[in-house]
């Protein structure tokens, strides 16, 4: 299973990125390898409209199918659900915070997004 998190630095240990589709990388784990990968999201940072769109068809784009984020609005949940991507919001502070939280079973996937459209 890869698992996608909103990250501000290229490792697990690197703070979370609250912001979705600004976040600055995505960070996806495979759980049967342990590796990670991290993809820079340069593209989105400064994106007039579309960030949180551009960045769901990214995350679906590498296979993800759980994503670990502090925010997620309308546009990115709406595009992730159809691409069958869980969405787990989450107050971590890092990256290896927020996989222990899930692989624990202490996150609950969210039913909705919880911030208006562009949310800074």
């Amino acid at each position: 299973m890869i698992i996608a998190i909103s990250s501000t630095g290229t490792t697990l240990a690197d703070a979370m990125d609250t912001r979705f589709g600004r976040a600055k990388y995505f960070l996806f784990f495979n759980t049967e390898t342990k590796e990670v990968t991290a993809v820079e999201n340069k593209q989105n940072l400064q994106a007039a409209q579309g960030a949180g769109i551009q960045s769901a068809v990214r995350v679906a784009e590498n296979g993800a199918q759980a994503l670990l984020t502090g925010h997620c609005g309308p546009k990115a949940f709406r595009v992730l659900k159809e691409a069958e991507v869980k969405i787990y919001l989450t107050d971590a502070a890092t990256g290896e915070d927020a996989l222990k939280r899930y692989s624990e079973g202490a996150l609950t996937e969210a039913e909705n997004a919880d911030v208006e459209g562009h949310w800074v």
